[in-house]
């Protein structure tokens, strides 16, 4: 029997406030703390989630059928291979635990795979890797998702990861992204929970990150708001996102 973790992990507190069943007491305790600190969580990345399906198949509908998925986390409760039946998926994460967790949960899934990779480092995944994962990825447009993650990298981190991977896909390729805006700065002991290394960012001041990439003409908006399939989320507007074309 596997031992339980004693570390809370990010992927597995979303997990819990997802719905899912891939967490442990110890993921549970730190959501509830955070959550003591800062108010609920679940309505907030449920609307994430729900962003991401909607960025998915908006980008199936733009012809893509190969997605690469960086800090996927737990890929369960709607991830890209639900939003979008039949596509091929490589998710990665930077995680050894998480990646294990996702293979297990994805073992048998059709033209879904799972590996260890970095966003802060795209080229790294490999080409055999995305040759095996993506066939014809080399000749064809591939959706980048890119959530919850730019809050981790610093600018020049960021910068740098968004333009190398510009350079690892193909011309008409599209990345769904997000990043954390300020809705933390008012909630000082839940923002101190994050860490010297997580970066909040005014929404005016992200678009130069993206560098060569171009967002499409629904433009940089909380999440809740992009392209919403019925009424909008009532949530707070914590995440910002969009889609961009290369």
């Amino acid at each position: 029997m596997t031992e339980a973790p004693q570390a809370p992990s990010t992927a597995r507190m979303i997990d819990y406030w997802l719905g899912g069943s891939n967490h442990h007491p110890v993921d549970v305790a730190a959501a509830q703390a955070f959550e003591g600190a800062y108010g609920p969580c679940a309505d907030i990345f449920r609307s994430l989630r729900a962003f991401s399906g909607r960025a998915a198949r908006y980008l199936a509908d733009c012809g893509v059928d190969r997605f690469l998925v960086f800090g996927a986390g737990i890929p369960a409760q709607g991830n890209v291979h639900e939003a979008v039946p039949g596509a091929h998926v490589l998710y990665t994460d930077l995680d050894p635990e998480i990646v294990a967790a996702g293979r297990a949960l994805l073992d048998g899934t059709p033209g879904v795979t799972y590996m260890a990779g970095d966003a802060a480092d795209p080229r790294g995944i490999g080409a055999e890797t995305l040759d095996a994962a993506l066939p014809g990825w080399r000749d064809r447009p591939v959706g980048l998702i890119f959530l919850g993650l730019a809050a981790f990298l610093d600018d020049a981190a960021l910068a740098r990861a968004l333009d190398e991977m510009y350079e690892l896909v193909p011309a008409g390729s599209r990345l769904a992204f997000d990043f954390d805006a300020m809705e933390l700065a008012a909630y000082p002991q839940a923002l101190a929970m994050m860490g010297p290394g997580f970066h909040m960012r005014e929404p005016e001041d992200f678009g130069a990150l993206l560098g060569r990439w171009r967002v499409t003409d629904d433009g940089i908006v909380p999440v809740a708001r992009w392209r919403p399939e019925g009424p909008i989320e009532q949530v707070p507007d914590a995440f910002w996102g969009g889609v961009a074309i290369k």
